[in-house]
């Protein structure tokens, strides 16, 4: 675990290009015991679902995708809510204090599909553009098993777009001059590293065509005081955070700093399971809140 801080001049690429690899923020070996935990946690999360990737839409070809591990996950929260990597988040987005939006593992299996271009914080509601993703490789990540790809500066550009991952084929690059006729740097990463890109900067990555599946989990932050917009999600229904309220709730709890270092306790499980969310694990958990 690496205990300095960003450097001016890490910071500074970031505000320019909205995005940024953090070489060896991670220690290898703690990267191979959460590697294995979140292992554990996607084989659970998706065993009730037996079909080949030829056989899923679209979407669900580009990877499988879990979402809220730290929430019924032990072994997963602290990596969720690991110190260097909530540090480094805070800076990157010049606040004291950032909170968790959610976590999620993206598996990119082998034969995956690209991921389409899209921009992170359209699907979100949070008003403000103070957003930042933490995307943590579980092995070395290169174009060949799915590298991520990142427009630079797109986050500066004024664009804000929803764009139809889930049924279409993403942002359509030529039909905003933000984005036409611009590349995309691909970053590779090694294990350990850390690869951080804002809410608005557009993105892509590259088909999995080796034979074994790009393991990656990531962790959305934002900075604290951040408010509701009006767009649907989860993370505010749940709770019911009102239109213009500050998001603040045990689902969007601090991330950086936490006084006492540990993660904080699980939240009630929703109502009703969310996709990938298992039925079983929701009901256990259920029964053990209403003692």
């Amino acid at each position: 675990m690496r205990d300095e801080e960003l450097t001016d001049e890490q910071t500074s690429r970031f505000r320019r290009d909205g995005f940024l690899r953090v070489p060896g923020l991670l220690a290898e070996e703690e990267v191979d015991r959460f590697g294995e935990a979140v292992d554990r946690a996607v084989e659970e999360r998706t065993r009730h679902d037996p079909r080949p990737l030829e056989k899923r839409s679209r979407y669900e070809q580009s990877f499988r995708q879990c979402l809220n591990l730290w929430e019924d996950q032990p072994e997963v929260r602290p990596l969720s809510f690991h110190p260097c990597v909530g540090r480094a988040a805070a800076a990157l987005l010049e606040t004291e204090a950032v909170r968790i939006w959610h976590d999620q593992a993206l598996y990119k299996e082998s034969g995956g599909r690209e991921t389409d271009p899209h921009q992170d914080q359209p699907y979100w509601s949070i008003a403000e553009p103070r957003t930042v993703t933490a995307w943590i490789p579980f092995q070395p990540v290169r174009q060949k098993n799915g590298a991520v790809g990142y427009l630079p500066g797109s986050h500066r550009s004024g664009l804000r777009e929803f764009a139809n991952i889930f049924g279409s084929t993403g942002l359509d690059l030529d039909a905003f001059p933000e984005t036409r006729n611009k590349s995309f740097d691909y970053v590779e990463a090694e294990k350990g590293d850390v690869v951080f890109h804002h809410g608005l900067t557009v993105h892509r990555a590259y088909p999995n065509t080796t034979a074994e599946t790009r393991r990656a989990h990531t962790v959305i932050f934002f900075a604290d005081g951040c408010t509701r917009s009006a767009f649907r999600h989860p993370s505010v229904d749940r709770p019911g955070i009102p239109l213009g309220a500050a998001i603040e709730s045990e689902l969007t709890p601090i991330a950086w700093p936490r006084p006492d270092g540990d993660p904080p306790p699980a939240p009630r499980p929703p109502r009703q399971p969310l996709p990938g969310w298992p039925a079983s694990a929701a009901e256990k958990r259920q029964k053990g809140n209403s003692a």
